[in-house]
């Protein structure tokens, strides 16, 4: 239950707690419940939408949204943020680009990607509520969540120290397929358009995991953010331009 715990914390914001320091093997077995906690936070997320009931499609698109990065506290938008300044600022050199990376303060290139992000999801959410298909707020954190394990697991860190390293050095690397077929399970119950949805997800991780190879030789914690936040993002439209 600490593995949980750890998730709990480090995805959300919601108010937890942990009895003490956890040990490496105790934060390298909490990417097991990464899945766990995207499927809560679609909960919440579609929670939030019957509770809105009769408010109209546009306003209740802006306040799932809102909810949907305060309940992260935006983590994974900063790791896009500072994954699309690297990326752009660092002209194709690795070194260049880790070292943009680490620098806290988001560039021009920053805030029109997030801009273009949220300009999406709300547009694609506001579809998928007309069409009164507001169930799918559950599977989209569901599916964001539980690529960060896949890409951990396949994919070299290339920063030393720090959550990240624990987390891929003390990742249960031999239960971890049967926790994401489980998963996956789950998620196809939502049906045809739920395939059309892991299928662009799917995509987009292959294209991503590529181009982080070519570039860094490797994932760091904001790359893995930028991925959580970008398959959601083609999840989601895939939802809406099928819907």
């Amino acid at each position: 239950m600490i593995a949980l715990l750890i998730a709990l914390q480090f995805l959300t914001r919601l108010p937890v707690s942990l009895p003490g320091m956890p040990a490496p093997e105790q934060i390298g077995r909490s990417l097991l419940w990464y899945p766990v906690v995207g499927l809560l936070l679609g909960l919440l997320l579609w929670g939030a939408h019957l509770l809105l009931g009769q408010a109209t499609a546009p306003l209740q698109a802006a306040i799932l949204l809102a909810l949907w990065a305060g309940l992260s506290g935006g983590l994974h938008l900063d790791g896009l943020a500072d994954t699309a300044d690297a990326w752009v600022g660092g002209f194709g050199e690795r070194e260049r680009t880790l070292t943009i990376m680490k620098d806290p303060r988001s560039g021009p290139i920053a805030v029109v990607v997030l801009v273009l992000l949220l300009l999406l999801k709300f547009a694609a959410l506001l579809t998928l509520l007309q069409a009164g298909q507001g169930v799918y707020l559950v599977l989209l954190p569901w599916l964001g969540r539980s690529l960060l394990p896949v890409l951990l697991a396949t994919t070299p860190y290339v920063r030393s120290g720090g959550i990240g390293q624990a987390l891929v050095d003390h990742l249960p690397r031999q239960q971890l397929p049967w926790v994401l077929a489980v998963h996956l399970l789950g998620m196809l119950l939502f049906g045809w358009q739920a395939l059309l949805a892991l299928a662009a997800s799917a995509l987009l991780f292959i294209w991503l995991r590529r181009a982080l190879l070519q570039r860094l030789g490797g994932t760091t914690g904001d790359t893995a953010g930028a991925l959580v936040e970008l398959g959601e993002c083609v999840a989601l439209l895939s939802l809406a331009l099928s819907a």
